[in-house]
């Protein structure tokens, strides 16, 4: 018997403990899947939109204990806590289920005398969502409640240190009322997860995490014949025009670069500013970012909890030491915050400058509070250098001109472009990556294509 701890950031400890699914269990939920799929598609689709709508409003009026697993899982602050439930979780389950009768309507052909003709949507099947732990409820969120309400079977493996998630979901559907069998967890290896990815009965899987878990999901997946989406890493880059409302930018972009310790997806890794307004910029964005409060995120006033391993936080500090040694000069003093200690988790943030692209900090994925700013002397100058890496997950452009932005907007190689706003996922639009940031789309009336199949009818009257 193989047993999963998840150690707390806050201090360190074993908070949870669960048993690792054996292949019995696989078996088992995939089984059961398969047979309760059946009939949940046969399920009339306002039936599965008011479970859903259940589903939202138990979890909305548990928000106080999930927020503390959650900060105890994970380390965010327990004053931002509730909001991933109150904000994007209950924002983008309502609009999905707002837009699916809509998204998965018939699709009719031009009228042809003598013929009915038209295109069905019909679900997949079982959905394999592999969750991670950052934001995990709104990465699972995405995928999990446009798969159920188009018809299929889940079955959701979340990170191992967020383990709490997939059992409050399923807690969440059953109180719902949701038939047994259509949504599942397993607690599993990575073993256990390549052996459910190839398994014929699981149709799709949707992954988010990093760039070499993407790779091992496309390996597991080869030669099965199934669709796979990928939401991998970035490094996503922010220019700020000479026009920028400098005040507004700086205190949107440290929220953009240093909320939940930097560990987003999207979160902002590299600033290019125009060298107009370059020095009163970074004086603004070192001044808003030494507002921030590190420490242990079960206080109230803390703003910046730990990372959510020590190893993660040491990875961060190398980057950083790599940097100076190749001559960037780091303008936070991590004596600010007396919480930081090197060994831990709890880790200062830090704002870089004489950085350039041949430090591995301006290059490679953070995924921590640091951010490097670069000057440059025109638009054409920002865009090479956004452009110049790896990832292609979101851009932002703070500007007061939106034909600039849209120009910019449409040399830039990422799936989401931003104006004067960054690290936000609009349910309304495709949430989607370019290069190693990833394949596929979610959210929007596109993030049902991937989620169905289409059927054509081709009727002939005789």
């Amino acid at each position: 018997m193989q047993i999963q701890r998840t150690i707390s950031p806050v201090d360190g400890r074993v908070y949870v403990e669960r048993e690792l699914a054996g292949p019995e269990a696989l078996e088992q939920a995939l089984t059961r899947a398969v047979q309760a799929q059946r009939a949940w598609a046969r399920t009339p689709l306002e039936e599965r939109l008011a479970i859903v709508e259940r589903m939202v409003e138990v979890m909305l009026g548990a928000v106080e204990p999930v927020a503390l697993e959650l900060t105890w899982q994970m380390g965010r602050p327990i004053r931002y806590s509730p909001k991933e439930i109150t904000g994007g979780f209950a924002e983008r389950a309502r609009y999905m289920a707002r837009i699916a009768p809509a998204a998965l309507r018939d699709i009719p052909a031009e009228e042809l005398p003598g013929f009915t003709r038209f295109i069905r949507r019909e679900p997949l099947g079982v959905v394999l969502v592999l969750a991670p732990w950052n934001y995990p409820y709104l990465t699972s969120v995405n995928t999990i409640v446009p798969a159920l309400l188009a018809g299929n079977a889940v079955l959701l493996k979340h990170s191992a240190q967020t383990p709490l998630v997939a059992e409050r979901y399923a807690w969440a559907f059953q109180e719902a009322g949701l038939p047994e069998g259509v949504f599942q967890y397993l607690h599993m290896d990575h073993e256990r997860v390549a052996q459910a990815i190839a398994d014929p009965r699981v149709a799709f899987v949707a992954f988010t995490g990093s760039v070499a878990g993407g790779r091992a999901v496309e390996r597991a997946a080869a030669g099965h014949f199934k669709g796979v989406a990928l939401e991998l890493g970035g490094k996503d880059p922010a220019y700020v025009r000479p026009d920028a409302d400098l005040e507004f930018s700086a205190v949107n972009l440290v929220d953009g670069a240093m909320f939940n310790s930097g560990q987003s997806c999207c979160g902002v890794e590299r600033i290019y500013v125009h060298e107009a307004i370059y020095e009163p910029f970074v004086e603004a964005f070192v001044a808003e970012t030494l507002k921030l409060k590190l420490g242990n995120p079960l206080d109230p006033e803390t703003t910046l909890g730990p990372m959510v391993r020590t190893e993660a936080a040491e990875f961060v500090r190398g980057q950083i030491a790599e940097a100076l040694s190749q001559g960037a000069r780091a303008l936070i003093d991590p004596r600010h915050f007396p919480a930081d200690a090197p060994g831990t988790p709890y880790l200062a943030p830090q704002v870089l400058v004489d950085v350039h692209h041949g430090m591995r900090v301006m290059v490679e994925e953070s995924f921590g509070p640091v951010v490097g700013i670069m000057k440059v002397k025109s638009d054409a100058e920002a865009l090479a250098l956004m452009n110049d890496s790896p990832y292609g997950l979101t851009a932002s452009i703070w500007s007061k001109d939106e034909g600039a932005a849209l120009e910019l907007g449409a040399g830039l190689e990422t799936g989401t472009v931003f104006l004067n706003r960054c690290d936000y996922l609009d349910p309304a639009l495709a949430w989607t990556g370019v290069k190693e940031s990833g394949r596929g789309c979610s959210l929007s009336v596109l993030g049902y294509e991937q989620l169905t199949r289409p059927k054509s009818y081709h009727l002939r009257k005789v």
